[in-house]
């Protein structure tokens, strides 16, 4: 027996991917390149075809329309030579078609859009179709109603119907309802629709049109012309003026400009105008010198022994002078520039070939994507040269910032970024890293003039920007500082950066920090300056805070010390810490009313994420509202995460910290966390950031200070005599603490008890850390937990730094013991 083909399967098969196939392939001949290319060619040819049609008609109408009207097409195909147009007798018909019985004159618009179509398809173009045809559609109407309205008076005598029939049926309906004035109206504000509509320069131009501020200017133009005509001029003047003229015609440049140009930096320019800029480094500030024997100061009395005991009575002590919060530390000297290292980068070199070649590069790639440009210059920075192009007339921002990769390719640069527009120039910035950058260094940071004579509260001088220029903000200003980057790109000296530049200019009665540090090795070489500088509980034995309980405890105290600040301004009757001092400091306020000198306190928390997955809320509420109130009271905080995702930088944060520093990132979305924008993926590391305040962007280099430098300045201040203790918060008593604290009520059981202490038998370990990760609570909850499976005997007392023992070994015993409890 013969075996059977498997034709049926086969068949079956094919026939259902042909079936499959065919759409496919429809879909595929339509959006191939050939096939495309092909059509839109088709289409071109026709639109020349019709185009030449229509052109002719204007010549040739009069004769044909005789020959064409009323005789079918097919008798007019075996007499061609009856008719004179340029294109034949299916030529006349389709202008006859069109340009008398249809659209009139504006049957144009039809061949523009196909016309459109055509080089869509053959990708010479890309226009949007869909703008295109609602144009077209919108003057084609518009046409044909406006030529047959204009020109109605003579549509019997002529051949050719400007406006079609189409035009003139409309024209006579709108005519006889509305009127030749409302017809006149409805076409004028049909044409300024389509003309906002189309182009946006349409608003402006008939804002300045209907303002007529142009008037004004004609006749400012006419009154002056008429005055230079009435008036003539005498021989002195025209002798100035002859002599100003031949001064200016060899342009020699004044000693002004050089200046300026002095200023500004070197500038090399090449025989083809590209430009080079290098910015000049700010001067170096020489401290005037200061006398060799210190005199001792007179003690001073801060405030008179026997204040006036009436509340009604305004306070004023000023016979006294003013009081210096400075005198009880009068001797202390503010660390010096030479504890800092100094590096030997010498004068900016810059290779000018290396601009050279990049600015061809850079050309070259434009222009491979046929987009031609005006001009290119370049300003080298410490790390990163930023190239200006002024790209020609007509040319879409879009398509340059869309070929980021392509000049990143040609360059072969780590990463570049492209600024369209940059803010308040006419040009596009294309930042590009040098291949050879230089070290900015704390020390030219912080001994330049302008942040040794900077007037800002708390100046943070955090490095230079493209244009090598000093970048300062003040702290104040900000008021909070969100700081963020991927590990090992420059966070950690960027926070070491803004404490240095803060201890350099305050002395320790002016100033203090809360130092958090969850890591324990960032911040421990603060710990000698303890007694000047940093803050802390009254029961901390360390004011650098490594723990996340002690962290929740000290932000709870700063709202309190918050609230008590507040108090202190509503009696003073000032709004800021600010107007507050200057009051004290002109013994204007009583202290035997609780009025104080208010220092500024700057809290830097570092692993700020770290802290968000373990203590959740009870770290993020006090952090939103020491944002959101204590910029007046002088409080103010700079939080570091290197894990910038949503969960970490809540919209509660973002939305009240608006200054904020990203190092590099790993992705886009990381970037947009951050900025609210791209850009801090494209960054090359090693300290380079963008500092972002409102809609302002500023790249800058951050200052390098080393561990050693750090370790120099503290034990240098730290020599010096302090307080006696480090500045001590308010007491915070936690919840749950006090009288709960000894006593557990085993009547007031949590809802998680039985869950707590299934999960600490299971896992044979009695953690309150675990109970915390394991139900996304906070500490105070999980110890309250902890204090009761004690108290039920299921775990053993605290330990220490030891897990605490759990006591029930099976689930079984468990759980007589949890039917015990609850009977």
């Amino acid at each position: 027996m013969v075996k059977k083909k498997n034709t049926p399967d086969t068949t079956r098969t094919e026939g259902k991917g042909g079936g499959k196939g065919l759409f496919g392939s429809l879909k595929e001949t339509l959006t191939n390149e050939r096939t495309a290319y092909v059509t839109g060619l088709l289409v071109c040819l026709f639109v020349i075809y019709a185009g030449l049609a229509f052109l002719s008609f204007f010549f040739t109408g009069s004769a044909d329309q005789s020959e064409i009207e009323n005789v079918p097409l097919s008798d007019l195909v075996i007499n061609q030579g009856s008719v004179e147009n340029w294109t034949g007798v299916r030529g006349a018909v389709l202008a006859d078609l069109f340009m008398n019985r249809w659209f009139g004159i504006s049957s144009f618009m039809i061949l523009v859009f196909f016309g459109t179509l055509g080089a869509r398809l053959m990708r010479l173009t890309r226009v949007s179709l869909l703008k295109r045809f609602l144009f077209c559609a919108a003057a084609l109407v518009w046409g044909s109603v406006f030529f047959a309205f204009a020109f109605r008076a003579g549509y019997e005598d002529s051949f050719i119907y400007l406006g079609g029939r189409h035009g003139y049926v409309i024209s006579n309906l709108l005519t006889g309802n509305i009127g030749i004035p409302g017809v006149v109206l409805l076409l004028t504000g049909s044409f300024l629709v389509i003309a906002v509509c189309t182009s946006r320069r349409t608003v402006p131009f008939l804002q300045r049109l209907l303002s007529f501020a142009w008037l004004g200017g004609l006749f400012r133009r006419t009154a002056k012309a008429s005055d230079s005509i009435s008036r003539p001029k005498k021989k002195g003047e025209e002798k100035d003026k002859e002599d100003e003229g031949e001064g200016e015609t060899p342009a020699e440049p004044s000693d002004a400009a050089a200046d300026d140009d002095a200023e500004k930096g070197y500038i090399y320019k090449d025989n083809e105008g590209f430009e080079i800029t290098v910015p000049r480094d700010e001067e170096e500030y020489t401290p005037p010198a200061e006398p060799a024997d210190f005199a001792e100061p007179e003690e001073q009395q801060p405030f008179p022994p026997n204040p006036s005991a009436d509340d009604e009575e305004p306070f004023d002590e000023t016979e006294l002078g003013e009081y210096d919060p400075k005198l009880d530390l009068s001797n202390f000297r503010n660390p010096n520039i030479d504890l800092l290292k100094k590096y030997d980068v010498g004068e900016h070199q810059i290779d000018i070939e290396e601009q050279n070649a990049n600015q061809r590069k850079i050309k070259q790639t434009l222009e491979n994507f046929n987009i031609s440009i005006s001009s290119i210059k370049a300003t080298v920075g410490p790390t990163i040269t930023l190239y200006e192009v002024v790209p020609d007339v007509g040319v879409r921002i879009s398509k340059i910032r869309n070929l980021e990769d392509d000049i990143a390719l040609n360059l072969s640069a780590l990463g570049i970024r492209i600024i369209a527009p940059m803010p308040g120039k006419g040009t596009i910035g294309i930042e590009v890293p040098n291949k050879d950058p230089q070290i900015v260094s704390m020390q030219s940071i912080l001994a330049s003039r302008r942040f040794q004579e900077t007037k800002f509260d708390l100046p943070v001088a955090l490095g230079k920007t493209i244009t090598n220029e000093i970048f300062i903000f003040d702290l104040c200003k900000m008021p909070h500082l969100l700081v963020a980057g991927a590990t090992g790109q420059g966070k950690s000296v960027g926070l070491n950066a803004i404490i240095t530049s803060l201890l350099y200019k305050k002395h320790p009665s002016e100033l203090k920090f809360v130092l958090v540090d969850p890591k324990m090795v960032e911040f421990s070489i603060y710990s000698e300056i303890e007694r000047h500088y940093l803050a802390k509980l009254p029961d901390s034995d360390k004011a650098i805070i490594t723990d996340f309980t002690k962290v929740i405890h000290t932000l709870n105290s700063l709202c309190i010390e918050m609230d008590d600040r507040y108090d202190l301004l509503m009696k003073a009757h000032t709004r800021n810490i600010k107007e507050y001092n200057d009051k004290f400091r002109s013994r204007r306020l009583n202290p035997e009313k609780g009025h104080r000198y208010m220092q500024y306190i700057v809290v830097i928390i570092d692993e700020f994420g770290d802290l968000i997955m373990t203590a959740g809320k009870e770290i993020e509420l006090p952090i939103a509202r020491i944002a959101q109130k204590a910029r007046a009271v002088g409080i103010h905080m700079v939080i570091a995460t290197q894990r910038p995702s949503t969960n970490i930088i809540t919209g509660t944060i973002k939305a009240n910290f608006p200054a904020r520093i990203a190092f590099r990132v790993s992705s886009m979305i990381d970037s947009r966390t951050i900025l609210d924008s791209p850009g801090a993926n494209q960054l090359i590391g090693r300290g380079d950031l963008l500092f972002s305040q409102g809609s302002e962007m500023t790249r800058v280099q951050c200052a390098f200070i080393d561990t050693p430098e750090v370790e120099q300045v503290s034990a240098y201040i730290g020599e010096q005599a302090g307080f006696a203790t480090a500045h001590l918060l308010p007491e915070y008593t936690a919840e749950g603490d006090g009288d709960k604290s000894n006593t557990v009520d085993m009547s007031d059981l949590d809802p998680l008890f039985a869950d707590s202490a299934r999960l600490l038998v299971i896992q044979q370990q009695g953690s309150t850390s675990l109970i915390q990760r394991k139900f996304s609570i906070g500490y105070n909850r999980a110890g309250r937990l902890m204090d009761q499976l004690e108290k039920a005997g299921i775990v053993g007392p605290f330990e220490g730094s030891k897990a605490r023992q759990v006591l029930i070994q099976d689930e079984h015993t468990l759980e007589q013991k949890l039917a015990a409890i609850n009977g």
